[in-house]
């Protein structure tokens, strides 16, 4: 026996010669840059599924995060991932838009599965030790295998690497993102798209014949070799193309067309739907529906403290100080979006509503004032009406038109400006309010988007010279507003999510927007104090 084959077979026969840092992940991974360097390890290539498993298990055992960035799933979802991963499911997630359904997926591959050694160059993640023992010495040794055969182990472009550098044949480490093959299913996607097909070029550049393996241009399916393969909206999928699917949950393997090669992608399978389609009689065929064998439902966050959350890990803007009742009140708005009998709950109503409010929120207050006046931007409840762009809601059982649309929106940003306003007038001595009342009777204080703390006649600590009583619970209202962005500081910290845009940045700016949400407040207590005006806030 030829020095090579006895080194494989020593290699494929014996235990793995290395510590791991994740399942099938060696310690010394950096060192390991050929064929050779594998064969002397004695590498094992862990499949996907018992990747998932042993990694979850890992970090189960540790104490660490399982699924990074994922929240408000802790008592329900997460749970279930977890007993559907330690038994190797392929999972069907259910769920109206916007609830992190494909964010979920990514992070499973990003964080549970491992890095693998891919021959370099690979688009269908060639692993060596996916050859059977005899093959890989014969390409060793420099013989061609029969490639006429009926399984697909590596792809010609591999094997030929092979040939060509035997032991010293590079490879590389390919983490678990880079094996995640993402498929939006849409009416175009065809069969091809996800099997493969016979490339004509192929067969006319190199003279190939049109049924060998080197005609053959890789699907989807096996771009996700040793990785997941996650298709959004399966119900969208016709029957003819979620059958080339039934055969890869039912027996690991497909092919395609008339072609003479059996393709066993070695992947775990993701899919996604929408409750009305999941629920819809023959939108996923039956066998299919079956061998999905873990159906997990997914929801919208449930207390305001997600929303806020989710909206502050996900939101990309510039440096602002954000605070926190305007989160509040955002998170608010996009809840009671959620509950309002005049909205398409079919529909949903996603978490993105909050997070591109946010963004918008930041931009809005840069334009009106934050550029102008070269300072922070921090949004206020007064900057909160431009959200109607961003409400991709769909009205029930009306006309979908823009003034009910506009009607909607209001009505909600109303009523959860007043809710988040109340919290911070609540339990003021009637005596103060009693003389602020007094002080709104002869004068009228004007507020707009455009007016700053200080910045001319009109700012609002000249107007508030002549407002003693309200000045000073301004003051006491920023204490408590302190300790509330600490407290939600506190928080995000505690669930691994960095936002410096909490923190306040000693600007009085801050002061401008507390005013408005005392005075917001003012407006709503019973009796009312003042009422907002065309001119400003003047007596009720």
């Amino acid at each position: 026996m030829s020095d090579i084959k006895q080194l494989v077979q020593k290699s494929y026969a014996s235990q793995p010669a290395y510590s791991q840092v994740k399942a099938g992940f060696p310690e010394n991974h950096a060192e390991i840059k050929t064929i050779g360097d594998l064969l002397k390890i004695n590498y094992k290539l862990v499949e996907a599924k018992e990747q998932l498993r042993q990694n979850l298990i890992s970090l189960m055992k540790s104490g660490a995060q399982k699924y990074p960035k994922i929240l408000g799933y802790d008592d329900d979802v997460i749970p279930s991932l977890d007993r559907a991963i330690l038994a190797c499911h392929d999972i069907f997630l259910i769920g109206q838009i916007g609830q992190a359904k494909t964010k979920l997926v990514e992070t499973i591959a990003t964080h549970l599965l491992s890095p693998i050694p891919v021959i370099e160059g690979s688009i269908t993640n060639d692993c060596p030790m996916d050859l059977p023992q005899n093959e890989l010495a014969s390409l060793l040794e420099g013989q061609e295998i029969d490639k006429t055969l009926p399984k697909f182990y590596v792809s010609p472009e591999s094997a030929q690497q092979i040939l060509d550098n035997k032991l010293d044949t590079k490879i590389k480490w390919v983490d678990g993102y880079q094996r995640y093959k993402y498929v939006l299913a849409t009416p175009d996607i065809s069969v091809k798209d996800l099997v493969g097909y016979i490339d004509a070029i192929k067969v006319a550049k190199k003279g190939v014949e049109m049924f060998r393996i080197e005609s053959y241009s890789p699907g989807q399916l096996l771009q996700a070799k040793h990785g997941i393969f996650c298709i959004d909206e399966l119900p969208v999928l016709d029957p003819r193309k979620q059958v080339t699917l039934l055969s890869v949950l039912q027996e690991g393997r497909y092919t395609t067309g008339s072609y003479p090669v059996m393709f066993e992608p070695k992947t775990v399978f993701f899919a996604t739907a929408n409750p009305i389609d999941y629920t819809h009689s023959g939108k996923v065929i039956e066998p299919l529906y079956d061998r999905l064998k873990s159906h997990i439902h997914t929801h919208y966050p449930r207390t305001i403290d997600d929303e806020m959350f989710i909206i502050l890990q996900e939101a990309k803007t510039s440096k602002c100080v954000i605070p926190v009742f305007v989160l509040k009140t955002l998170a608010r708005l996009v809840q009671k979006a959620r509950n309002h009998p005049e909205i398409n709950q079919a529909k949903g109503v996603s978490v993105r509503f909050g997070i591109h409010g946010l963004e918008l929120l930041v931009g809005e207050s840069e334009r009106v004032r934050a550029i102008q006046n070269q300072s922070v931007a921090i949004p206020r409840h007064s900057d909160m009406y431009c959200l109607n762009q961003i409400a991709k809601f769909e009205p029930s059982e009306m006309d979908d038109t823009v003034e009910n649309r506009s009607r909607i929106f209001e009505e909600l940003l109303v009523d959860s400006i007043r809710e988040t306003s109340l919290e911070y007038v609540q339990g003021i001595d009637p005596n103060v309010l009693e003389s602020i009342k007094q002080e709104f009777a002869q004068r009228t204080l004007q507020v707009s988007q455009k007016i700053n703390w200080n910045d001319g006649q009109a700012s609002y600590k000249n107007q508030l010279q002549h407002f003693g009583t309200l000045n000073s619970l301004l003051d006491s209202t920023l204490g408590r507003v302190k300790e509330d962005q600490k407290s939600l500081e506190q928080k995000l910290t505690a669930a691994h999510i960095a936002n410096k845009n909490i923190a306040l940045d000693g600007t009085d700016e801050i002061k401008s927007a507390v005013l408005e949400v005392i005075l917001d407040g003012l407006c709503f207590t019973s009796p009312k104090i003042i009422d907002k005006k065309e001119s400003g806030y003047a007596v009720a």
